[in-house]
């Protein structure tokens, strides 16, 4: 079962990756993020 969650959270992270990744700076500093915190921001959405 392990196995299978971290598997999930690894493709939960992938997926916000790419989300935020193909969003606009402007857009990003309306959520309050830069570009350099994307993979800060999917490992704490992923539970990294």
């Amino acid at each position: 079962m392990n196995i299978a969650r971290s598997f999930n959270n690894w493709r939960q992270y992938r997926r916000t990756v790419a989300e935020l990744s193909r969003m606009t700076p402007r857009d990003l500093s309306d959520l309050g993020i830069s570009q350099c915190d994307i993979h800060r921001v999917a490992r704490q959405a992923a539970g990294l």
